[in-house]
């Protein structure tokens, strides 16, 4: 079942338009849905309904679970005490969260992808990071949040961790300015997810005097505050340019369902599939639709063993572009955009269809 150490051995994690790649890629799959179907029954009840596993030859042709429904329900394909990790979407208190469960293994693989794709994106190059949260050592580590998982997975690139955040969020000065003063001059990193950098970063700091030219910042996910403010992705990187003199800034798509197969936006502002995921648009009756067409973001990924989250669709709209296209940044996975979260009334015609 486990392909992972084939796909890990490959040397480059953006390679994904070729023959040889979709047919491993379709293997893997396949061999998720088998183990998911003999250990998880809520998912057995779900392929046995409309799908024989034998008969999909594409990646077009894989079903899919709606996010949600990890918000509904508990699914895993472990037992209760192979549970090593909890993972949470993040939300408010009186939003429904996505419970994520992974067994050793699973969360080990995690790890080894992610590191895989982060040393290919930044030159294995590591440097001191400046976070944008609050430290998370204090919590429960065998229970995650999305944003803690985050910080963890992203720190694997940190010669040494710096939060920015006291634990009432109030900035911490002593700590930001001794980041300053001892790595300011060099290479860094700053992460955070994009609400808190626009929250804790730039609206509490942008009258101040720092330079963070030589950070590269990496954030992803909280957009929907933003998007609430009109604060779009180009505007974003705008003010953090002007403030901070900020030029090198990594924007990554992914979700709490999926941890460790994330997509990177590369500096054309298109998002890159890597060799252990992909990406389908899927229309309002969930046909396939052709580069260029939005529609509803289904995910696969080859990474979830220990819950049935290979292969799920996303409340999300985007496009892929076209499969021929050369994008100028040389990658050669697949190019998407993300245009934001579906309105209600596309999501019921979703759910609506026959």
């Amino acid at each position: 079942m486990n392909y992972i150490k084939e796909f890990l051995n490959k040397k480059d994690v953006f390679n994904t338009i070729n023959y040889e790649h979709e047919i491993l890629f379709v293997k893997a799959i396949k061999s998720l849905m088998a183990h998911h179907k003999r250990n998880c029954q809520e998912y057995k009840k779900f392929i046995d309904k409309i799908f024989l596993i034998k008969k999909i030859k594409k990646i077009n042709n894989f079903p899919f679970l709606p996010v949600q429904i990890f918000k509904l329900h508990e699914l895993k394909s472990i037992k209760d005490k192979e549970i090593f990790k909890k993972l949470s979407s993040s939300g408010t208190t009186s939003q429904l969260k996505s419970n994520i469960f992974l067994d050793k293994k699973n969360s080990e693989n995690q790890i080894k992808v992610l590191n895989k794709i982060l040393s290919q994106k930044f030159s294995k190059i590591r440097c001191p990071m400046l976070i944008i949260d609050r430290d998370p050592s204090k919590t429960n580590r065998s229970e995650f949040s999305a944003s803690i998982a985050a910080i963890y997975g992203f720190s694997l690139i940190a010669t040494k961790k710096f939060y920015l955040l006291k634990d009432n969020f109030e900035i911490n000065f002593d700590v930001l300015n001794e980041f300053i003063k001892t790595y300011s001059q060099s290479k860094f990193y700053i992460f955070g997810f994009t609400s808190s950098i626009y929250q804790h970063l730039y609206q509490k700091l942008n009258k101040s005097n720092y330079n963070f030219s030589n950070g590269v910042l990496i954030h992803g996910g909280g957009w929907k505050k933003l998007d609430n403010l009109k604060i779009s992705n180009k505007i974003f990187k705008e003010l953090l340019n002007k403030t901070f003199k900020i030029k090198d800034i990594s924007n990554y798509y992914g979700l709490v369902e999926q941890t460790g197969s994330i997509f990177f936006e590369c500096p054309y502002g298109y998002f890159v599939s890597t060799i252990f995921s992909d990406v389908i648009i899927r229309g309002k009756n969930f046909e396939p639709l052709e580069p260029g067409k939005k529609g509803l973001i289904q995910l696969l990924s080859v990474l979830p063993s220990s819950y049935p989250g290979h292969s799920i669709i996303t409340e999300d709209i985007g496009s892929v572009v076209k499969l021929n296209f050369k994008c100028k940044c040389g990658l050669n996975g697949k190019h998407f955009l993300v245009h934001g979260r579906a309105k209600e009334a596309e999501l019921r015609g979703c759910s609506d269809a026959k």
